[in-house]
C-alpha cells in the first residue's frame, strides 16, 4: 500500500461530515487512531495514561496492541479498513471517495 492512499485516506476521514451518511463506529475510529499512530510514529514508547483518562487509556491499549506493526502495514490497514466502511454504504459519494483512494 502507498505512502499516497494512506494520506488520502487520512484527509477523507478528517473531512467526513459528522451527519454523513459514512459514520465510522468507535470501534473503527479506534481502529483508524491506532494504525495512524503506528504509521506515523511507530511504536508507542509513551506511558500510560492515568486512571481516570479512560479515552486516553483506550486509545493508548489500541496503538499498543499493533507494537510491531511494520509502517506498509500500517499503511494498508487503514486503507482496507476505510474501503470496507465505504464499500457498506456504496452510494454515489462512497464510490466517488473509493476511486479517489485507488487513484492516490
Amino acid at each position: 500500500m502507498s505512502k499516497a492512499k494512506f494520506e488520502k485516506a487520512v484527509a477523507i476521514i478528517a473531512a467526513l461530515p459528522k451527519d454523513g451518511p459514512i459514520k465510522p463506529t468507535q470501534n473503527d475510529q479506534l481502529y483508524f487512531y491506532k494504525y495512524f499512530k503506528q504509521a506515523k510514529l511507530g511504536d508507542n514508547t509513551t506511558d500510560r495514561p492515568g486512571m481516570f483518562d479512560f479515552m486516553g487509556k483506550a486509545k493508548w491499549d489500541a496503538w499498543t496492541e499493533v507494537k510491531g506493526t511494520s509502517t506498509e502495514d500500517a499503511y494498508s490497514k487503514y486503507v482496507e479498513k476505510l474501503l470496507e466502511i465505504l464499500r457498506k454504504v456504496d452510494d454515489e459519494e462512497s464510490k466517488k471517495l473509493i476511486a479517489e483512494i485507488e487513484a492516490a
